[in-house]
């Protein structure tokens, strides 16, 4: 088949979706056949030939915050806790992050960071001081919630334990320093704390006192948070001066350090175009390496708010307008990316700087949390695991131009992987779509074109469009990775696959999707929602087709002969 004909074939006809009784309902059938000649409602052309770039495991990063329930009773439980650990780190969080090999964990925060001291988390624990948190005084706590250390900080959780964390599961830790409110000696004596030679400084001394001899290693630095708001709330030209004074002639100890600056919040391009006009002003932009995005999906009917107590709709149980408005919202990744990529070439056409989507998921109103201690608590549905497969296959095609990402956060918070209490433990479909998607790390991302008719809703003069499949390729010597997505909450998609130049042989298909929309683990049902795999022998000719459920997310893996 050839591509210019296969294109024309696969864009034919339109399918308008319609909110009805059976939204509920979705196919769970899904199935891999030869094609012999039919024709098919879309199509994904896969080209080995146009290769993107490498995908980066960075990109496949994670955030924790000292922030509700993240750290105490999320990864922190204490050593002489009942629950199962690993020297005061839950085991069973341990085990099932290593296994979706986390690129990249950045830490303490969030705006946390920016109101952290370093030192109170070093040294013995039982000496460390307790401080109230950041997030104590919320507005977004349930009534009646107790105090502990969601509230108050305990410090018990600190930069050796986090980096113990990061070696246990086989990340690298990415620090977020705190430039509101510490001094750029504060920072320097950071990394000398982390990264001096054993016995060199009385730094590295105090490092050896709490555990750690020899140096941390810590390469990945983050200067200030949200620099245009909780991060000192800064005009653009202000915080490239403090970001100038942070970083200029910080020890490096033989480590090469990567320092990546607070970026914009969602579309504000003048941010970024101000920052870096004020850099290449002073000649400073080759010490910036990456540049962070920060972009939460919420609902946005009746006008969307920055206003993060506004304008968001509910966990579970929500209408399947907010399904639509939520993934468009999601979908906007896309146009950052491209937007904010123009907007740093203004003043650094080699793009020397990439992108750090630090901060990314969905975000809901409180209601659906596991505790009342979890601030900012929610579960997760389907329509979390497709929002997780559209973020993660964009960043996929855009290797060229993001370095890395974390998704917010990691446990008991926000867009989560997983949802712990005491010692109850489960994992989350967004954990699925990441283990389905680590098979793609170390790739060689290549072009592929997905066509199919929109997914769309109407109602009361707003009209909502998600594409009907999307997803992204990636190409390991002669093995092949395609992961697909279908956004559309009822319509199943039936696609023709080709890949130009090659003929795949066995078929490995992994598929997560769940009998409705509103379904969620629960620690009573923790597998409610999970993958189901299947194995196929070699197609006729190397032409397949591939039904794609509603509301899925789908991997492919074929060698190609």
């Amino acid at each position: 088949m050839q591509r210019r004909s296969f294109l024309k074939t696969a864009a034919m006809g339109s399918l308008a979706w319609c909110a009805g009784p059976a939204t509920d309902r979705l196919s769970a059938a899904a199935g891999v056949a030869a094609s012999q000649g039919g024709s098919s409602e879309a199509g994904i052309e896969i080209l080995p030939g146009e290769a993107i770039g490498v995908i980066r495991p960075d990109i496949y990063g994670h955030f924790v915050e000292h922030l509700g329930a993240v750290v105490y009773d999320g990864i922190w439980v204490g050593e002489q806790s009942k629950v199962p650990n690993i020297g005061g780190l839950r085991k069973a969080l341990v085990e099932a992050l290593r296994a979706v090999r986390p690129g990249v964990i950045r830490w303490p925060g969030g705006c946390f960071a920016d109101s952290y001291n370093w030192r109170d988390g070093i040294g013995p624990r039982s000496q460390r001081p307790r401080r109230g948190s950041f997030w104590a005084d919320d507005s977004a706590w349930p009534p009646g919630c107790p105090d502990g250390p969601w509230k108050y900080e305990t410090n018990e959780f600190g930069t050796n334990e986090f980096v113990r964390f990061c070696r246990l599961v086989g990340a690298q830790p990415y620090f977020a320093a705190n430039v509101r409110s510490l001094s750029p000696k504060d920072f320097y004596e950071w990394i000398d704390y982390c990264n001096a030679p054993a016995g060199a400084t009385t730094l590295a001394a105090s490092r050896a006192a709490t555990g750690d001899r020899d140096p941390l290693g810590v390469r990945n630095w983050g200067v200030g948070n949200e620099s245009w708001g909780c991060g000192g709330n800064f005009r653009p030209e202000e915080y490239a001066a403090e970001y100038r004074r942070f970083i200029e002639w910080v020890p490096r100890f033989g480590q090469n350090l990567t320092f990546i600056a607070s970026g914009p919040n969602g579309g504000d391009l003048e941010w970024t175009r101000r920052f870096f006009a004020a850099m290449r002003e002073r000649r400073s932009l080759g010490s910036v390496a990456g540049w962070a995005l920060h972009h939460y999906s919420w609902n946005v009917s009746g006008g969307r708010t920055q206003d993060w107590s506004k304008g968001k709709g509910a966990a579970v149980g929500y209408p399947v307008s907010e399904w639509f408005e939520l993934l468009n919202e999601a979908n906007r990744m896309e146009t950052l990316i491209a937007d904010h990529w123009a907007a740093m070439g203004e003043a650094d056409p080699q793009h020397r700087v990439k992108l750090v989507v630090d901060e990314w998921g969905a975000w809901y109103k409180p209601g659906s949390q596991v505790d009342p201690t979890h601030l900012f608590g929610q579960q997760s549905t389907m329509r979390d695991a497709v929002l997780a497969g559209l973020t993660l296959d964009t960043f996929n095609r855009h290797v060229d131009k993001v370095m890395m990402a974390n998704v917010a956060q990691l446990v008991n918070t926000l867009h989560a992987l997983f949802l712990a209490h005491e010692d109850q433990f489960l994992v989350t479909p967004t954990y699925h779509v990441f283990a389905m998607h680590q098979a793609h790390q170390g790739g060689r991302a290549v072009r592929s074109v997905f066509t199919a008719p929109p997914a769309s809703y109407a109602e009361n003069g707003r009209s909502v469009a998600l594409p009907g499949l999307a997803g992204s390729a990636s190409l390991h010597d002669r093995r092949l990775v395609l992961t697909v997505t279908n956004p559309d909450p009822q319509q199943a998609r039936e696609a023709a696959i080709t890949v130009r130049d090659a003929k795949p042989g066995g078929v490995r298909v992994t598929t997560l999707v769940a009998g409705s929309i509103q379904t969620v683990n629960t620690f009573d049902r923790p597998d409610a929602i999970r993958p189901v795999e299947k194995t196929l022998a070699a197609t006729p000719g190397g032409r397949l087709t591939h039904t794609f459920p509603a509301a899925s997310v789908t991997k492919l893996e074929m060698d190609l002969t």
